[in-house]
């Protein structure tokens, strides 16, 4: 078996590190408080360009550790779901953007219909996260409508761009589409990117009703034989963002269990680190590995709830970009250019 990455016991004592996690987490809470109150925020469409200049900043310092805080704030927590999810799927739509080569336009308008689809419906689905039984009938009929509403909403507080309004009214799309994405009208285009983020990020985050799925559910949804909808927009997000993102935790072939720190230039070979052994007893501290797909290999995907320790997510996401310091690779990846 190959043996762990060697760290420098000094990992602690290198340059300063900035606390991302609290960056993330205070971003979804400005995001939070925009969505339930926003009739209560002065100049609405400049404050979320104001999140999303935020988004790009965070992203732009490093895209894995972004994608592992992002991927683990979305499995690990149903308070303010509605805030959650948005934050995902723009993150998401961010790196698809990048991902079609969209202009800047149709970029700002995407990650910006991604921050308030659900604005018609907020307190709705942050109850729906926590609701054991199914939605009831009135409960359905609001959010079939909450496109509509979200876009009439967002009208009468200042939104007044076209494109962005369209694809909030159309991020239900549920028609095949007829041509391929880049032939598409903007708006319909816009609207099959952000449903295939909206499918994917909802597939793994956990409800009261359901646990999260594992990554690999979350992929067949939007790349599998019936799901023809994402088809296009769903490959290129796998491309993006790998088999394995980091953030999702992995069961590896020996029976351990890690969780995945960052992509690296073999999709099904990302970095992890160790956190239970074959009994799933918990490590005394995370141990660095590189997979080789052979002797040591990822098995498959796990739920978040399958995994119940507390973990410190600054010194993993520190292993991370120490172990990207070292390697040409994943150093490529650490700095691709066009994540800002």
């Amino acid at each position: 078996m190959p043996s762990p990455l060697p760290l420098n016991s000094r990992v602690e004592d290198e340059a300063p590190y900035q606390d991302l996690l609290g960056l993330w987490s205070d971003l979804e809470a400005a995001l939070g408080l925009l969505l339930a109150r926003p009739a209560l925020i002065q100049q609405l469409p400049h404050k979320i360009a104001q999140l999303d200049t935020w988004l790009q900043e965070l992203i732009a310092h490093d895209s894995d550790s972004a994608l592992y805080l992002m991927f683990q704030l979305a499995g690990s927590s149903t308070v303010g779901y509605s805030a959650s999810h948005a934050l995902v799927c723009a993150t998401l739509g961010h790196i698809l953007a990048h991902e079609f080569q969209l202009p800047p336009h149709e970029r700002n308008a995407l990650v910006q219909a991604a921050f308030t689809m659900n604005v018609g419906m907020t307190a709705l689905q942050d109850h729906l996260a926590l609701q054991r039984e199914r939605p009831s009938v009135a409960q359905q009929e609001s959010i079939r409508l909450h496109p509509s509403e979200g876009r009439r909403l967002l009208e009468e507080l200042g939104v007044a761009d076209p494109l962005w309004l369209d694809v909030v009214g159309l991020h239900h799309i549920n028609t095949s589409a007829r041509e391929p994405l880049e032939q598409q009208p903007p708006a319909e285009r816009l609207a099959r990117i952000l449903a295939t983020c909206d499918r994917y990020a909802a597939m793994i985050s956990p409800r009261r009703n359901r646990a999260g799925r594992s990554v690999a559910e979350s992929v067949q949804a939007v790349t599998g034989p019936q799901s023809k909808l994402y088809e296009q927009a769903g490959e290129a997000l796998i491309r993006s963002v790998g088999l394995f993102p980091p953030g999702v935790y992995v069961a590896l072939s020996t029976g351990e269990t890690a969780v995945v720190l960052r992509r690296t230039p073999q999709v099904g070979l990302p970095l992890v680190a160790k956190l239970l052994d074959a009994r799933k007893v918990a490590l005394r501290q995370p141990e660095l590995l590189a997979l080789d797909g052979q002797a040591l290999r990822i098995s498959h995907a796990l739920p978040s709830t399958e995994v119940t320790l507390q973990i410190d997510h600054r010194t993993l996401v520190r292993l991370g970009m120490y172990a990207a310091r070292f390697s040409d690779g994943l150093q490529q990846l650490v700095t691709m250019p066009g994540m800002r």
